[in-house]
């Protein structure tokens, strides 16, 4: 029933992307980390083999969870995130530690898998209000010659009579004329007065309740039925009126049960759930069962039936999580993947090694990805008309700086270009504005100038990069 719209949802190919073509996009827009890439290529081309074989067969093929290791800036998040991109599928990135065991103050595992639905819904309705967006902007385009050529008092007349074939011939007439002003935008500037829905109530919170997510969404609805806000009639130009009316229709348009019915299936057998930081909650065995982490096992054991494959109900339907696939990473300085419960464990059979970023990896992250560092500032600095160029040697410079700080001070990865590339540009992101002189070129000597007094104290680099 659903098929149609599910696959509308990624595009026909996404699907069907194999191992090697799936690593072939992620290298576009991340750099290195070739086992990360390959192990969760391979999941997702697991999930198009899973939907060839027989539903008998289909319903006991489970996914295959990964753990990926390694430290912070290193690019765990974003090969999650670009592969649920790359095909559309729904992603909710959760840190494990903003959880709590049931029974303490926090938030519930189940949430997760709510917020999954809710990404999810977001899609399917995008690509619903992207279908129907045609007839939505004929209907309002019809709305707005209402608007505009509001009925006139006329004479009665016979319906059968040549009279008033005539006036509804006339009347046919002007409401084209309009209609062309309008599609040409003549007519743009011209204020109308539209029908705009009053404000939703209020979100409805409940002190203490600290795992109460699902009433809290339940109530909220219930009080939106309850005291609805009355529409109001409003004052505005036809550009800013066609954008509301085309909203309201396509609004009008969409099938809320047959959107809630796709999503659900569609986060059943295409979610992807980044677990991130589960390093924070493995055991503690000379903890004591004392202190702010009395309930990482309890955490853990929440999370088990969930990553195993459990029904969650939601506000929009109950949802089977079989099938979900779950990423896990964490650093673990401080822990290991041993210290996670035995069974928790058993759950990511599929587990990664992500290696540190070498000085050549610094310079390849602002080189060589669709959205580099370099881009972005080119972009960004070319809105005040200002051409920015990188010299070779201004790239291998800022990469060497940043591997230096790296490793005399805290690891953060290729975070750490970002801080040095502000404070390389800070100067001219603040002058850009009223600069007389549009074209910069930043080198090697520009980058020494900015950093070498910072990064060579490492008191300061600490506290400034």
């Amino acid at each position: 029933m659903f098929n149609a719209l599910l696959k509308s949802i990624s595009g026909p190919h996404a699907r069907e992307l194999t191992p090697r073509e799936i690593v072939a996009e992620l290298d576009r827009d991340i750099v290195g980390q070739a086992d990360g890439k390959r192990a969760v290529a391979i999941a997702l081309r697991n999930r198009w083999r899973r939907q060839q074989l027989d539903e008998s067969l289909r319903a006991q093929v489970t996914p295959k969870n990964i753990l990926l290791i390694g430290p912070t800036g290193v690019g765990k998040t974003e090969i999650a995130r670009r592969l649920a991109k790359l095909v559309g599928a729904p992603f909710v990135k959760v840190e494990a530690t903003k959880f709590t065991e049931v029974g303490y103050y926090g938030r519930d595992v189940e949430s997760l898998v709510r917020d999954l639905v809710e990404a999810s819904i977001a899609l399917v309705k995008a690509s619903e209000r992207e279908r129907v967006i045609p007839e939505a902007e004929s209907r309002a385009e019809e709305r707005l010659l209402d608007l505009l050529i509001p009925p006139a008092a006329q004479e009665w007349t016979a319906p059968n009579s040549p009279e008033h074939a005539e006036q509804a011939e006339r009347a046919a007439r002007s409401r084209e004329k309009m209609r062309e002003k309008l599609r040409s935008g003549a007519l743009d500037d011209r204020e109308v007065e539209v029908v705009v829905p009053g404000r939703s109530v209020a979100p409805v919170s409940i002190l203490g309740a600290g795992n109460m997510d699902q009433m809290e969404m339940d109530l909220q609805g219930m009080f939106e039925k309850m005291m609805p806000k009355p529409p109001k009639a409003r004052k505005m130009t036809v550009s800013a009126a066609r954008a509301i009316l085309v909203a309201q229709e396509a609004e009008s348009l969409l099938d809320t049960e047959k959107i809630n019915q796709a999503a659900i299936q569609l986060a059943e057998d295409s979610g992807i759930v980044f677990l991130d930081e589960i390093d924070k909650i493995a055991g503690d065995n000379d903890g004591g069962g004392r202190g702010p982490d009395v309930s990482r096992q309890g955490v853990q054991r929440d999370l088990l039936p969930i990553v195993e494959g459990t029904t969650v109900n939601t506000k929009y339907g109950a949802i089977k999580t079989d099938h979900v696939l779950f990423i896990a990473a964490g650093a673990f300085h401080r822990s290991k993947p041993s210290d996670l419960m035995p069974e928790l464990q058993g759950r990511f059979p599929i587990r990664v090694e992500l290696s540190d970023l070498t000085r050549d990896d610094f310079v390849r992250i602002l080189r060589e990805p669709r959205a580099s560092l370099v881009r972005q500032y080119q972009a960004l600095l070319g809105t005040e008309g200002v051409k920015l160029s990188f010299t070779d040697d201004a790239i291998e410079s800022m990469a060497d700086f940043a591997y230096q700080v790296n490793r005399s001070t805290q690891n953060i990865g290729a975070r750490r270009l970002h801080t040095i590339l502000e404070r390389v540009l800070d100067d001219l992101s603040f002058d850009a504005p009223d600069r007389a002189e549009k074209d910069v070129v930043v080198d090697a000597n520009l980058v020494r100038a900015r950093l070498e007094a910072v990064a060579g104290d490492e008191d300061l680099s600490r506290y400034i990069l």
